[in-house]
């Protein structure tokens, strides 16, 4: 099983000094860190384990201007080697550097006390009780503390040992191997050129496994690169998985532009955010606490970014110690899934404030005092998954919602989302050519109540239209529904019969378009109108003046006799008699059966009407499919 080690402590405490000690490997790699006997970014070595195994180690630097570093090669950590130099004891940054580990939820931790080769016996013993005293109450309390000096050799062995212990341990009780079945993750914390390979990417793996060929997203920015090689601890791989060093040979773009703090994932993932919700510890060494709308440093994974704190619910400011829901609001976005780690430090960078787990990464901004929200959160956090499905499925702003999207949102196996939907009370699915999408009984119960009143409104406001157009309808709904979906959900309320429809139109089915007397003395008038010259009936314009009435109601009437066949529409304010057209389609199907095509004049002729009319009737015939144009003249259509 693979495993990550990481070192913690205050500058100068032989963090790299004592991984070079245990692995052989020196993890300063940069001119100037040769040059100031400080570790000033991330080092990566590697550790032998009797199994034959090898563990990852994150070396990081101590100094308090290099946090940044410290917290980009912080996450992923299994196991962290704590020094405390035996002449210094607890100093700054070891306080700085434990509130970090304590918050990104690293649950195991050896404390090697160093330089004791510089100190007598007794001062190793105040060392113990300052490091005591410091873990009091933790979850680090009673964890192995070891004497070592880099120098002499003592307590090397010990120390080697003991972190053969733990993570022999840690194999034995075993680890969440969902995090196998999760799709791959991997934040950047370096970012080089290769001569003769090109872009190389490292980082540790969150989840999921890689294999030379895949294709993966680097997020923000959604550029897709193919793997053309995977190394882990400097040995060429096939596939590497969640908890190794990885590093990966990237191809695909000319200019790609990876960062520190990117994300290197699957493919299907997409998702970025400004704003999640998270529940948050506020730590002992933000004397002050923190207060709503803050506006504090937030490092999650490898990335830092500026955000604003909100507190969710009554309080104003936290106190060390003190816990609670908030939102963190970040100006430019990042990657970020439910159960990942972070860390909030002052805006200036001068110290940590505390940190927390992200609950849910794509948040929307929450009214004061919204009703249930902490409840909510709460379910999110730590219910099951059902749990956490029924709040995205209830509060999310969209009617229905497929896998993908919540399976990003819960970190969770797309295989397990697709099982917990399936047994699910209270969800309804529509099919999309395939595609699962799921909505609560709730919402689709919504819609549809919704649907049916906008069509009763639309009958009594238009009784002459047979029906209102589905986009419409969709256009007014309170809640946003794609076009595909619509139809599904049309589809389905046409299959239980509370809904017809006709081509793009929807309607009641009790809905049917009769015209009142009145009406039908108008439409007698206007056949007798468009009848009276067939080949040259009025237009629009002069059947209003004829008969007197509004544009509007003409129009609703026209319609009407539109649908009962009584005329035909050639153009947008011409209308002929049906029984007009059909002779018009008989006499010209014989002429030119004879003679295989006719020129607009002689069609005039033909019927002895005029080009006002001629042109407009051809182009009708010609778009029912009747007629084809070929240059100036027409042809039958066969």
């Amino acid at each position: 099983m693979p495993f990550v080690i990481g070192t913690a402590g205050h500058i100068d405490h032989g963090k790299t000094s004592l991984v070079k000690a245990l692995t052989g490997q020196d993890t300063d790699r940069l001119k100037e860190e040769k040059e100031r006997g400080i570790s000033i970014d991330l080092g990566f070595a590697y550790l032998d384990l009797p199994d034959g195994t090898r563990a990852g180690v994150v070396d990081v630097p101590g100094h308090e201007r290099f946090i940044r570093n410290m917290l980009a090669g912080a996450h992923g950590i299994d196991l962290v080697v704590f020094t405390v130099a035996a002449d210094d004891g607890v100093m700054p940054q070891t306080e700085e550097h434990f509130d970090i580990v304590h918050v990104l939820g690293i649950r195991h931790a050896i404390f090697v006390i160093t330089k004791v080769d510089l100190v007598e016996e007794a001062r190793v013993s105040e060392v113990k009780d300052e490091i005591g005293l410091l873990l009091s109450g933790s979850r680090f309390d009673g964890s192995p503390m070891i004497p070592c000096s880099v120098a002499t050799g003592q307590g090397l062995r010990d120390v080697r040992e003991q972190i053969e212990r733990t993570l022999q341990k840690l194999d034995e009780a075993g680890r969440d191997d969902r995090m196998r079945s999760r799709a791959f993750r991997l934040p950047v914390d370096r970012v080089f050129l290769l001569q003769g390979h090109g872009l190389i990417v490292t980082g540790t793996a969150l989840s999921g496994e890689v294999r030379v060929g895949d294709q993966v997203r680097c997020l923000p920015g959604g550029q897709l690169f193919r793997v053309r090689s995977v190394q882990v601890h400097n040995e060429a791989v096939g596939t590497a998985r969640w908890g190794q060093r990885v590093a990966l040979n990237l191809t695909g773009h000319e200019k790609p532009a990876i960062v520190r703090g990117d994300v290197i994932c699957h493919e299907e993932i997409t998702m970025t955010t400004c704003r999640f919700d998270a529940s948050i510890e506020v730590r002992t060494d933000a004397k002050s606490g923190v207060k709503n709308h803050q506006r504090v440093r937030v490092h999650l994974g490898t990335a830092e970014r500026i955000g604003t704190l909100i507190l969710l619910g009554q309080d104003q400011k936290l106190a060390p110690r003190q816990s609670a829901f908030c939102q963190l609001a970040l100006t430019d976005p990042l990657v970020a899934m439910r159960g990942d780690h972070f860390v909030i430090r002052d805006e200036t960078a001068q110290r940590t404030l505390g940190g927390g787990i992200v609950i849910h990464p794509l948040a929307h901004r929450h009214r004061r005092n919204e009703v249930g929200l902490l409840h909510r959160l709460e379910r999110l956090q730590n219910g099951p998954l059902a749990d956490a499905l029924t709040v995205l499925l209830v509060d999310g702003g969209e009617f229905a919602s497929s896998v993908s999207p919540l399976q990003q949102i819960l970190n969770a196996p797309a295989s397990d989302v697709h099982a917990q939907l399936a047994q699910m009370a209270g969800v309804t699915t529509f099919d999309l050519d395939g595609e699962l999408l799921y909505a609560t009984n709730e919402k689709w119960l919504s819609v549809r109540e919704q649907v049916l009143q906008l069509l009763g409104a639309f009958h009594a406001s238009q009784p002459l239209a047979p029906g209102m157009e589905m986009e419409a309808a969709r256009d007014r709904l309170d809640v946003d529904i794609p076009p595909r979906l619509f139809r599904a959900v049309v589809e389905r309320m046409e299959a239980d019969g509370s809904v017809a429809r006709d081509g793009s139109l929807l309607r009641l089915p009790t809905h049917i378009v009769r015209l009142r007397d009145d009406e039908r003395t108008l439409a007698d008038r206007v056949a007798a109108l468009v009848g009276r010259e067939p080949f040259a009936p009025p237009d629009l314009r002069q059947i209003e003046r004829e008969v007197g009435v509004s544009r509007v109601r003409l129009g609703e009437v026209l319609r009407v006799m539109e649908r009962e066949q009584s005329i035909v529409r050639v153009a947008s304010d011409l209308y002929f008699a049906s029984g007009t057209i059909e002779n018009v389609k008989s006499a010209l199907y014989q002429h030119l059966s004879g003679t295989g095509d006719i020129t607009p004049a002689t069609f005039r002729d033909l019927f002895g009407t005029t080009r006002k009319y001629a042109i407009p009737l051809l182009e009708y015939l010609d778009r029912e499919g009747f007629t084809i144009r070929v240059g100036d003249t027409r042809r039958l259509k066969r």
